[in-house]
């Protein structure tokens, strides 16, 4: 029974529903003190989807979007499946979130740096490690030095790295951890991959999360609906990857752009008659929600 007692609720369910508390910051923060590197501290959840300007606008889809006590803003976002163009959309998610939070007439001083950071469930492309980061530097062209530019902060000069300014963007590919979780950082992504949180961890949120995050402190309801989230979570990871299969063999064999379109389609086909929506399926498959429409 002990093994049942210390099962807890997958993050990106917590993050949805639980983590946008107040009462929850100490396990938010935790997380983002850690895969940040320094201390965080949550002023304030933030709206966490961008207002729309215009009918074909996009939404800036991100699970959390917090501002610490610095002011700057942060960017939350758990991908269970595979999506097209996920770096284009996380780049656009990020310059919604500047120009969102500067005012028509404030000077560029106001601009506030923005993290971005990504659990991926899927596999986003080809590398060795299941941390990656990326930063904003300026390399001289003969000298590879790196830039560093003159600011000023309080009426001071001081000396700052475009990296403090730039924005940060962090990928965690979960399903690529395979090591013995010893540091905070591996903690985390071991809780992430498997939901196993160790009794005697002293990682920054997840003792909090340890007494915060048991699945069965959930009312019978709340159990109910979250195992329903993660037969669906399974049931969509199974559909996709089977429709890929199947498309990727057709193509293959076809060795045409006819073929590719034609395997698109029968993924589409599989993914709607296995329950998803045409805005999912349109999602996944990367293409309008007409063109799915016009697949039925």
């Amino acid at each position: 029974m002990g093994g049942l007692k210390d099962r807890y609720i997958r993050f990106d369910w917590a993050i949805k529903r639980l983590l946008r508390q107040k009462a929850n910051f100490d396990v938010l923060e935790g997380f983002l003190t850690v895969f940040i590197g320094e201390e965080v501290k949550i002023v304030e959840i933030l709206e966490s989807e961008g207002n729309q300007q215009t009918p074909d606008d996009k939404f800036n889809r991100v699970d959390i979007k917090a501002r610490n006590s610095k002011g700057e803003i942060i960017l939350v976002e758990v991908q269970n499946t595979s999506e097209l163009y996920y770096l284009e959309r996380i780049l656009y998610g990020v310059a919604k979130a500047i120009t969102e939070h500067i005012h028509l007439g404030d000077t560029y001083k106001e601009v506030k740096k923005v993290y971005s950071i990504s659990i991926l469930y899927f596999d986003i492309g080809k590398g060795a490690d299941y941390l990656y980061v990326g930063q904003n530097k300026f390399i001289g062209v003969h000298t590879n030095d790196q830039l560093v530019i003159t600011a000023k902060e309080k009426g001071v000069l001081v000396q700052k790295s475009p990296a403090e300014i730039f924005p940060e963007y962090i990928l965690v590919r979960v399903n690529e951890f395979d090591k013995v979780a010893v540091t905070p950082l591996e903690e985390w992504v071991a809780y992430l991959k498997s939901g196993v949180i160790k009794e005697n961890t002293t990682a920054p949120g997840l003792q909090e999360a340890r007494k915060k995050l048991q699945y069965y402190s959930m009312t019978d309801a709340e159990r109910y609906a979250y195992d329903e989230h993660l037969n669906a979570v399974m049931i969509q990871n199974d559909v996709l990857g089977n429709a890929r299969e199947e498309g990727l063999a057709e193509g293959r064999a076809e060795g045409r752009a006819e073929g590719r379109a034609e395997a698109k389609k029968d993924i589409v086909k599989s993914m709607l008659s296995n329950g998803l929506s045409v805005e999912q399926a349109a999602k996944y498959s990367g293409l309008t929600v007409e063109e799915v429409e016009s697949i039925k």
